[in-house]
């Protein structure tokens, strides 16, 4: 099963609380505002927000009213950015990474190639849903290519397609 960590889930949780609230009221938010809100223990939430700094998707402000922001604006930051910076290097296996030593068998295995390709189009999905695309619930839904075939594709609940 292809899974994510439970500190990616986290990250992505704590990531849309703070898009969501800057967007209702723009103030900066504490980490200990932000585990009551995420309902996840404070230990747990400083770890992942201090990944999140690290990583340069967050800004970090200090002083009495100090607290996190986003570094950019939801609609400019990616799943894939998110779940990189909180899991490492986005690739189905070993092989499909960009560091190579790895996998014992990448001399000589005969589907490397396909598992490069499957990664970036898992990749390339991550990176098409943006943060702000999390505020708001959204649909999987379905169109017709140029062929008449069905692609999956991502709607808002509202109805409007992204």
């Amino acid at each position: 099963m292809i899974r994510l960590g439970k500190l990616t889930d986290y990250g992505l949780v704590l990531m849309t609380c703070i898009a969501r609230a800057q967007s209702q009221d723009g103030n900066l938010h504490t980490a200990r505002d932000l585990a009551k809100v995420s309902r996840l223990p404070l230990p747990t939430v400083s770890k992942v927000l201090k990944e999140l700094l690290r990583s340069g998707l967050l800004a970090s402000h200090r002083g009495i009213k100090g607290g996190y922001s986003l570094a950019r604006d939801a609609h400019e930051v990616s799943l894939a950015e998110i779940v990189s910076a909180l899991e490492g290097p986005i690739a189905l296996t070993e092989c499909s990474t960009d560091i190579s030593g790895l996998c014992d068998l990448e001399r000589c295995c005969p589907i490397k190639s396909n598992q490069q390709i499957i990664s970036q189009i898992v990749k390339g999905a991550l990176e098409k849903v943006m943060l702000s695309d999390l505020v708001q619930p959204l649909q999987l839904t379905a169109i017709k290519d140029a062929s008449g075939k069905l692609v999956p594709t991502i709607g808002y609940l509202s109805g409007r397609m992204q």
